[in-house]
């Protein structure tokens, strides 16, 4: 498992508050999906981290942070 680097995700969403919810609720999207499919082999909030690191998700002024 690679290590996720917190300067790559703060390169990535400036803002260290907005990046806490944005990981947050893609750890929550990503836990459901894989209940539903009986498959948790990694921790979501590693693979939100992943998928932001990575430019797979992002975040934009004016996206809804709210559940």
């Amino acid at each position: 498992m690679k290590e996720v680097n917190i300067d790559t995700l703060i390169s990535k969403i400036p803002n260290k508050y907005v990046l806490t919810v944005v990981i947050s609720k893609r750890a929550r999207q990503l836990f459901e999906e894989l209940k539903f499919l009986k498959t948790i082999a990694r921790d979501p909030l590693i693979l939100a981290m992943e998928e932001i690191a990575q430019e797979k998700i992002a975040y934009g002024e004016g996206d809804d942070l709210e559940d």
